[in-house]
């Protein structure tokens, strides 16, 4: 079998498995329209970021376990850029809480300046030292005091400082703004990137992926103990969204008319042109970003990535400047993971920061692109696809494996008591066997670089 025959059986393979969810009631699919949509919605979702880790890694060879990080952030956006501010939290602490940020990097910013221009020696780390120290109390000062007076604003609905949604009480008017939120979001991944690659790059593979992780798990834990900022794990729910509320269709006659003409109730009829309308805006998206990939991929600037990627020390003979190009890449990668951290944000309505788990969000998108193919950016979506149906069907096909092998005994039955529990811890043991399966059979990926 050709290669290009290989892949397109594989896309229509993979295209088959949504469909048939969709519309057969057999084995483990459900024959519900509104759980492909759902499934596929947050499949595009994931090829976004699958994409996102193969620049990374497929392009350059950079292992980034702190992709959830990246992502979080991403879902910081949607809620500072799509919510409304809290009404009285600027006044009651939000400028001062901004000038102790302000403070605190002006502080980093003199520190830099002052050791730079200074000679070597005990008057250069005094004055450092004095320049910290002063610093920090100052910027703890004037921030502990604004963070006092925004989270004091009624902290049983609100306590932080808001978004920048003008729409007011009626801010989920402005859905559109939750689709600005989201290249804010990859701009945020980004810059947490550059801070990143600045300090890590130029560490070896093992021990850029230990930075990464526990940078990730710092972002995290900003999120989750800032309640000034998104509320922390009190979560921020009634996210804006982009598409209209089934509430709304149900209660306009020109869509009641139309679903009675598609001979779906009105219900039923909002529900799957919701998910629809977010399928279409997310294929657009995805679109987007697989061609400018690929773009990049063929020109000129991704042939000398891959050459690095193959031999550091060649390409750095050959004068090319290896950390400037990792770090490049490494910002368009956490870019991308960033934009889909928002979007998963905003189709869920919420911003939930204990959700954020490195199994989720590191090693499940790890196996997409491992699985689809590392260095081809088609490979990778195919995998985000591929394994977000297996990570959603595995439990129903555990509880089917279940049922057939208990069949005939007796419910209390040791066997069938331990198989009952089986679909449940289905889904890491499937994700681990599949793994090692391809990468025993077919360890370039199924779709594999040209």
């Amino acid at each position: 079998m050709s290669l290009s025959l290989r892949n397109t059986f594989l896309v229509l393979f993979v295209a088959g498995l949504y469909l048939l969810e969709g519309t057969t009631e057999f084995w483990i699919f459900s024959g519900s329209p509104d759980s492909a949509l759902k499934m596929l919605n947050f499949a595009l979702i994931a090829a976004i970021m699958a994409l996102g880790v193969n620049l990374q890694w497929g392009f350059a060879g950079l292992f980034n376990v702190g992709i959830m990080g990246f992502v979080a952030l991403g879902g910081l956006a949607a809620v500072l850029i799509s919510m409304p501010p809290t009404e009285g939290a600027m006044a009651a602490g939000g400028w001062r809480v901004l000038l102790g940020l302000l403070m605190g990097a002006a502080t980093i910013v003199l520190t830099v300046l002052a050791r730079a221009k200074m000679a070597p020696g005990h008057v250069r780390t005094l004055t450092t030292l004095g320049i910290l120290v002063v610093g920090f109390f100052v910027f703890r000062w004037v921030f502990d005091g604004g963070v006092a007076g925004v989270e004091a604003i009624n902290p049983a609905s609100t306590g932080n400082i808001g978004g920048l949604n003008f729409g007011g009480e009626n801010y989920k008017d402005y859905g559109w703004m939750a689709i600005v939120a989201w290249p804010v979001g990859g701009l945020f991944a980004a810059g947490a990137a550059w801070v990143i690659g600045k300090t890590a790059l130029g560490l070896r593979s093992d021990y850029l992926a230990i930075a990464t992780l526990g940078i990730a798990e710092i972002i995290l834990a900003v999120i989750k103990n800032e309640d000034w900022l998104s509320r922390g794990v009190k979560n921020v729910t009634g996210l804006p969204r982009p598409v209209p509320y089934e509430i709304d269709l149900q209660s306009d006659p020109t869509f009641i008319e139309r679903a009675a003409s598609w001979g779906l109730d009105p219900v039923t009829a909002s529900t799957l042109w919701v998910k629809v309308g977010y399928s279409l805006i997310f294929t657009v998206f995805l679109v987007v970003l697989l061609v400018l990939a690929q773009l990049a991929l063929s020109s000129p600037w991704g042939r000398m990535m891959r050459a690095i990627r193959d031999n550091e020390t060649a390409a750095e003979a050959m004068g090319k400047n290896v950390t400037a190009r990792h770090l490049q890449i490494f910002i368009l990668g956490s870019a991308i993971c960033g934009i889909a951290g928002a979007m998963m944000v905003t189709i869920d309505g919420q911003l939930t920061p204990t959700s954020y788990q490195p199994l989720r969000f590191t090693f499940l998108i790890w196996v997409m692109v491992i699985v689809g193919g590392s260095g081809n950016n088609f490979g990778a979506v195919l995998g985000g696809f591929l394994i977000w149906w297996l990570w959603v069907m595995v439990e129903p096909l555990g509880l089917w494996v279940a049922e057939v092998t208990t069949a005939g005994l007796d419910p209390t039955n040791w066997f069938a008591v331990r198989m009952s529990e089986f679909g449940a811890h289905m889904r890491l043991l499937t994700m681990g066997v599949v793994m090692l399966l391809v990468l025993r059979f077919s360890p370039r990926g199924l779709m594999p670089e040209k």
